[in-house]
């Protein structure tokens, strides 16, 4: 096992590619943060707000995660035998699709924005909070897209910074706005909720302009005329589509999931759902560097099985296998020692009520104990079977955890034998990460997730398969 930990350039590629893209995520996450605790300055009733509306924008991240996972597959393998014709047009037909869903998402914000509220609580207060700040935060879902296609490309390629470079500009934009916007500081009048709603749409449009600016600047691979991108052919939208289906209905059904978990744990009572919230935010944070670590996974199995270098892919494999769960172990501890000095920094005005304070500290000791079971499958179905070209097997895993298992079992938990908020918070995630572990590694070890796009990737896989029999 030592061994395996012993290559240094694998060391080398994997830091070069995971610490921007973590770095980005860190800024993401800081961006929704602040949100978080600024807002938690004007109260209970509008940090449930506020953390509502969060998860209806998640649920279109999700989807809009599922057009860039299916990029990243297509345009990681391509960048490979450097094909970057087709990586163009992988980024062209994906933009599509991701407009699509965020102007729905946009048009239904603005069209019935105290329904989409009401799906999560009926209480005057929260309803009056969330409606004013939907209907000016959907603004920046059309910019979100956007540069979260432009992001998958860049990082495919394994220009890793551009991205974190617009994160880290945006971020320390939004806060400034934030705190200007919602407190009425240097000249802004005072908006409340919807100063932080516009702070978010601002950042998110400059963030759109930065990375088209400076792309212009390198010449890079997402700068040329619009049909290096949408003169594809019918074969490789029904290629996209047939790679691209399972991941965004993965993505979607999985967001969708979580959305309903929401909207139970909301209707339960607000100040249940502010300490929601709470955690929320703070696993943000908690997953920066597994996802930086999952996109260079990506990037590097991907680029592998690519090229044919099918050996290389699973050695890789293998490494991030046990590096992601190791150093999620080591978060856990974190997180239990530290749970009380995490919550209290959400009370800094004082204003949090103290059953949400109180519940927050719970579901940081539940969230800690998960945690290390939730990243197996995650770095194993996110980055290792999709980068190898398996879209598929992972989006059923999911899908069977999420929809068969757990959200019944919450649901059964919750309104059938009355359980309390902490025991239903626990039931979701015992019903759902353990039998995904139990499925996700039993696909891992029998390499079936090895699915290559490319001749090169095809003809090497072949000969890897005869190399294995021979052994054997």
């Amino acid at each position: 096992m030592s061994s395996l930990f012993k290559d240094r350039q694998f060391w080398k590629t994997a830091v070069k590619l995971a610490v921007p893209v973590a770095f980005q995520n860190l800024l993401t996450s800081s961006y929704s943060l602040a949100d978080t605790l600024l807002v938690s300055n004007l109260g209970t009733a509008a940090l449930s707000s506020v953390g509502m509306i969060g998860q209806w924008t998640f649920l279109m991240n999700m989807i809009l995660l599922g057009f860039c996972s299916a990029t990243g597959v297509f345009a990681s393998q391509f960048w490979g035998i450097k094909d970057l014709k087709r990586i163009k047009h992988i980024c062209g037909i994906s933009m599509m699709f991701a407009l699509f869903v965020s102007f729905l998402f946009t048009g239904v914000s603005l069209a019935v924005p105290q329904l989409v509220v009401e799906i999560f609580n009926k209480d005057e207060a929260v309803l009056a909070l969330g409606t004013e700040y939907l209907k000016a935060v959907s603004f920046s879902y059309i910019a979100v897209a956007i540069t979260n296609i432009l992001a998958s490309v860049l990082r495919a390629v394994e220009n890793v910074k551009l991205p974190m470079y617009a994160s880290g500009f945006t971020t320390v934009l939004n806060i400034f706005l934030d705190y200007c916007m919602i407190f009425g500081k240097f000249g802004f009048s005072k908006m409340g909720v919807r100063g932080a709603a516009l702070a978010t749409s601002i950042s998110a449009w400059v963030g759109v302009l930065m990375i088209i600016v400076i792309s212009v600047i390198q010449k890079n691979i997402i700068i040329g005329k619009p049909s290096e991108y949408f003169n594809f052919n019918k074969n490789e939208v029904a290629s996209y589509v047939r790679k691209a289906t399972p991941v965004v209905l993965n993505e979607g059904m999985w967001g969708a999931g979580t959305f309903v978990y929401n909207v139970i744990f909301a209707n339960m009572g607000y100040e249940y759902f502010s300490a929601v919230t709470i955690l929320r935010s703070f696993e943000n944070m908690a997953l920066v560097m597994f996802f930086g670590i999952g996109s260079a996974a990506s990037v590097m199995i991907g680029k592998s099985i690519g090229s044919g270098e099918i050996d290389k892919a699973v050695t890789d494999s293998k490494r991030f296998s046990v590096i992601v769960p190791s150093l999620a172990v080591v978060m856990s501890v974190f997180i239990v020692i530290f749970r009380e000095n995490l919550v209290g920094i959400f009370n800094m005005g004082s204003n949090i009520s103290e059953l949400t304070l109180k519940t927050a500290v719970t579901l940081m000791i539940i969230y800690a104990f998960a945690f290390p079971l939730r990243m197996i499958p995650y770095i194993q179905i996110v980055a290792i079977f999709r980068s190898g070209g398996d879209t598929v097997t992972g989006a059923k895993f999911e899908i069977f955890c999420l929809w068969a298992l757990s959200v019944p079992a919450t649901l059964i938990a919750v309104y059938l034998f009355k359980a309390p908020f902490v025991v239903a918070f626990a039931v979701m995630y015992i019903f759902e990460d353990i039998p995904k572990n139990i499925f996700s590694i039993s696909h891992f070890l029998s390499n079936k997730w090895i699915k290559p796009v490319t001749k090169e990737g095809i003809d090497g896989y072949e000969k890897y398969k005869r190399e294995i029999a021979g052994d054997e």
